[in-house]
């Protein structure tokens, strides 16, 4: 059964928002840090905090789908494929004593370095079993 409806899925807003508030934090503490080598420490942090926040915040939606295929938003900019360029399948692997699954997304090399795209739960916002679930309704 086809879907029409399109699909978006994106890092949950709280958690871009939390990164937020830690960059906040962190800058202030920055500003009170009492020495060179604390306000470089500090400011690494801020740093990278603000980077993730921001890429958390532009990378929204992160894979949207619809019956006409699937649109990726990268650091690099955004990628669309149709659906006869991409293929859809969920990796189970074992690390750290339990299983993580991963959305693979192997479309043409040329778009993306080695042809594969690798999505987490942090990406989507929820399981990729329901993300890829989804996405075979919506595939014509």
């Amino acid at each position: 059964m086809q879907e029409d409806t399109p699909s978006r899925w994106s890092t949950p807003t709280w958690l871009v928002g939390c990164g937020w508030a830690l960059t906040v934090a962190a800058a202030l503490w920055w500003s009170t840090a009492p020495g060179a080598v604390d306000g470089l420490f500090i400011g690494v942090l801020v740093v990278v905090l603000a980077a993730v926040s921001v890429l958390g915040s532009i990378l929204r939606p992160r894979l949207r789908a619809d019956t006409t295929g699937i649109t990726l938003r990268t650091p690099g900019g955004t990628k669309q494929w149709s659906w006869d360029q991409v293929r859809v399948r969920v990796r189970r692997s074992q690390r750290l004593g339990r299983t993580v699954e991963t959305l693979e997304l192997e479309v043409p090399e040329h778009d993306v370095g080695g042809g594969l795209v690798v999505l987490t739960k942090l990406d989507l916002g929820t399981d990729v079993t329901e993300v890829a679930e989804r996405l075979d309704r919506i595939r014509p």
